[in-house]
């Protein structure tokens, strides 16, 4: 049966090729990309070049965008959705804005007393309803490896969560799942972290603290983990990792295992790091 999406899918593809050893260099960059196979490396690198016409990148000053640097931020945007299917996971949006370093925004905060506080908060990224995506290239850049910080994935986490409204830590679930299971995987694992540190601000968690601020966060920055360490994360909160293994379909605890066993500059890493 004729499909217009796919036949427009198919022209896109085909009016931009992207060149084998761009597509290698920006793999080698990123090694959160290990242990994909040959099918999901197609499908993450199909999905990008889409992904790359359906948003404008909005570079400012101070920020050079070439080809591979577009692929590097749109690979990281795209291997979250990588087996959610065709729906339109990133609407509500169509522009990334991209600064040359961390920048001020405004926050506002009403306590429990009602008293409401304004100042200005430095950010790498903030993700608006129904508007851009803003993102500190440094922190694009530092993206990509296995050491819990994916500054892409936090930022686009929060536009999943926007999907059912504001954010809230609850982005719409598969049908296959339930809330009532989300919620308390998600809450006692929020919970927890907020005892470590109200019991010691410095704490040194097993996830930033940072996920500690409210729902959104902690659900922006356990997806962070997800893909970024997830030895770390089903760890410290495995029923956290088995609901996100759900949401996004994926298990990258698994890759990454399967490339300690397999892969010789894995092995070692993980050798040293067992020694």
């Amino acid at each position: 049966m004729w499909s217009l999406q796919a036949w427009r899918r198919r022209r896109t593809l085909a009016r931009h090729p992207v060149d084998p050893q761009l597509w290698q260099r920006v793999r080698h960059r990123l090694a959160i990309l290990d242990g994909l196979s040959a099918e999901e490396d197609q499908r993450l690198r199909e999905s990008s070049v889409l992904f790359l016409q359906d948003k404008v990148l909005n570079a400012l000053s101070g920020v050079e965008l070439d080809a591979e640097a577009r692929l590097l931020l749109a690979a990281q945007a795209q291997l979250p959705l990588l087996h959610l299917g065709d729906l339109n996971w990133y609407q509500g949006f169509h522009e990334i804005v991209l600064y040359p370093d961390d920048f001020l925004s405004p926050q506002r905060h009403r306590d429990a007393s009602g008293v409401e506080h304004e100042w200005e908060g430095e950010h790498s990224g903030e993700a608006w309803q129904q508007g851009p995506v803003i993102l500190a290239w440094p922190g694009v850049l530092a993206s990509g490896g296995w050491e819990g910080y994916n500054l892409v994935i936090h930022e686009l986490a929060h536009k999943l969560d926007m999907l059912n409204g504001n954010a809230n830590g609850l982005p719409p679930l598969h049908s296959d799942m339930r809330v009532s299971d989300w919620a308390s995987a998600m809450q006692h694992a929020f919970d927890d972290l907020n005892r470590q540190l109200d019991h010691n601000p410095d704490a040194e968690t097993a996830i930033d603290p940072y996920a500690a601020e409210d729902p959104a966060e902690f659900f922006a920055v356990t997806s962070e983990y997800f893909f970024s360490a997830p030895d770390l994360l089903a760890k410290a909160y495995p029923e956290v990792y088995r609901q996100l293994k759900g949401f996004y379909r994926q298990d990258p605890l698994a890759r990454l295992q399967h490339l300690h066993g397999t892969h010789p500059d894995y092995q070692a890493h993980h050798d040293q790091s067992s020694g």
